[in-house]
């Protein structure tokens, strides 16, 4: 490290300990040696496959379970609980063969079975799963109708030949659909298990179970500290160097980095300023980020519901101002909803290049001018928004400055924000009870899909209410419709809605997201993804110092 950043460290922690600032708790032993530490910005809010939405609960849950298909090394996708698979000529049908020397953390034998009891739990409307719909994403015939209630769920196209046979029917061929086997609400769970929890299923380490590198050792719901310890029943247990994890919740980052220098961490995130004064430093990282961060504006709140108020708030602020100025960690200011290299078109360009970048951007006075009008239709001068965030400090920065921006280019608008943990903000969110969301979302497979299926009017994710029938139609065209199959048709037709839903102020882009990550020099393989999972920890090294 450089020696100004030590000398600020050090000023750091003297700073620390005058004010009497107070790190959290986190023991180190001689047994932590070979725990990898790692700081999260938010708690585990569940550890339930089928219930959890976001990436830091999805990061804990894929080093405790694993689905049909699991990441290597190298990022590749490749068989986990199945040992192999076979499909027929037009692929609709997936046959899997189960590894038999896979079990369960309670010794019972990972089976077919725990696939389909798990996958029918996810798309069963008693369990209101907002994932519910990514298997009717992934094609899986019936999920669509399961959901909604038309046929039973033991319709699902998902059968137990045997044991360890599973056969998975489609009701249409998908590309992306071997990678979403490796992503968290398509993992197994085991119905003995699971009933024997009554009702307190994943809340606890006596009421979780195992079948991946790790278990449960240590946990409360939206707790600051989660333990995992090596799984030694594992079948691929020979290549997990790590006898355990450790996730520890630290929100403040100068905090996060007193403690990353104080070896009580292995990997922290860093922001804004320390991005700067760690840059040249050997284990500083930047990952490119599939997120996208974007304000939810909720359309069943009165006055969120004028197109033109939305409109004036989404080209009122300056994107690169927040993503250079505030963020300062390579993320990229975005007038997009799709993120770049995420997926490409069937020649090959990149769907960002083709759709372009800048379907809505920061215009003052076209700004003030939608503003006008939403003054005149409503027939009022001025507006209290809310601003639902996070209590994270990323989030906190971002919303004052949007706050700052907002309210200097549009007289008459007065920006309340509102700060609570992330669970209440999603569950607020859900509920619709909000004016504007801070929100962010992740791709969970390479199709820009994975973001326009936010914006459909019944989609369990559309936070904000928006609703518009050419858009719906369109997204049945290329999914289940007359598009599915022409790829030119339905790339053109992905391009065309992304535009029709942002002319509308449907969602209003922020950034895209980069992540600066410090991580220590004697640890390596941390899988870092654009796609599913943000993070994978199942072959992470942690050698001695």
């Amino acid at each position: 490290m450089k020696t100004n950043a030590r000398k600020l460290v050090q000023w750091l922690v003297a700073l620390v300990l005058t004010f009497a600032v107070i790190l959290p708790a986190v023991s180190v032993s001689a047994q932590d040696e070979n725990v990898l530490r790692v700081q999260t910005e938010v708690e585990i809010a569940s550890l339930d496959p089928n219930i959890a939405t976001d990436g830091t609960s999805m990061e804990a849950i894929a080093a405790i379970q694993e689905g049909l298909m699991t990441r290597d090394t190298e990022g590749n996708f490749v068989e986990a609980a199945a040992d192999s698979y076979e499909t027929n000529e037009d692929e609709t049908v997936y046959t899997f063969k189960l590894r038999e020397d896979a079990v369960w953390s309670n010794g019972t034998p990972v089976t077919a079975h725990d696939f389909v009891f798990g996958w029918q739990r996810l798309v069963d409307p008693e369990t209101a799963a907002e994932y519910s719909f990514i298997l009717d994403t992934a094609g899986v015939n019936n999920a669509a109708a399961v959901t909604a209630g038309d046929v039973d769920k033991s319709e699902l196209g998902i059968v137990a030949i045997d044991d360890y046979t599973l056969e998975v029917t489609l009701d249409r061929p998908t590309p992306y659909f071997l990678s979403l086997l490796a992503f968290t609400p398509l993992f197994p769970i085991n119905q003995e298990f699971y009933e024997s929890t009554n009702g307190q299923f994943a809340t606890s380490p006596e009421t979780t179970i195992s079948n991946g590198a790790f278990i449960l050792s240590g946990y409360t719901p939206a707790g600051a500290t989660t333990d995992l310890t090596k799984n030694t029943d594992y079948y691929d247990v020979d290549n997990i160097s790590l006898e355990g994890i450790r996730f520890q919740v630290i929100k403040d980052s100068q905090q996060s980095v007193l403690a990353y220098q104080t070896d009580q961490l292995d990997v922290t995130n860093i922001t804004g300023e320390q991005v700067q004064l760690f840059s040249a430093d050997p284990e500083f990282r930047s990952v490119e980020q599939g997120y996208m961060w974007f304000i939810s504006p909720n359309q069943l709140s009165e006055n969120i519901a004028n197109q033109d108020l939305r409109l004036a708030l989404g080209k009122a602020f300056d994107r690169e101002v927040i993503a250079t100025n505030v963020l300062k960690d390579g993320s990229l200011p975005a007038g997009y909803f799709v993120p770049q290299l995420l997926a490409e078109g069937p020649d090959g360009t990149d769907y960002r290049e083709a759709a372009g970048r800048d379907l809505m951007v920061s215009n003052v006075e076209e700004a003030q001018a939608h503003l006008e009008a939403a003054k005149e239709a409503l027939g009022v001068d001025t507006f209290e928004i809310g601003l639902l965030i996070e209590d994270t400090e990323s989030s906190i920065n971002v919303a004052q400055s949007l706050e700052a921006q907002i309210e200097t280019n549009l007289p008459g608008v007065d920006i309340q924000i509102e700060q609570t943990p992330k669970k209440n903000r999603l569950d607020r969110m859900r509920e619709g009870d909000f004016d504007l969301g801070l929100t962010r979302w992740g791709p969970d497979y390479a199709d820009p899909t994975t973001y326009l299926q936010l914006l459909v009017t019944d989609s369990s994710y559309n936070d904000q209410r928006y609703s518009n029938e050419e858009f719906d139609a369109g997204y049945e065209a290329i999914q289940t419709g007359d598009l599915v199959l022409d790829q030119e048709a339905r790339f053109d037709k992905m391009i065309e809605m992304e535009k029709l839903a942002l002319s509308e102020g449907g969602v209003l882009p922020i950034y895209q997201a980069a992540s600066a990550v410090l991580v220590k020099s004697n640890v390596d393989q941390i899988g870092f993804y654009t796609t599913g999972t943000p993070r994978i920890f199942k072959y992470a090294e942690k050698t001695a110092n």
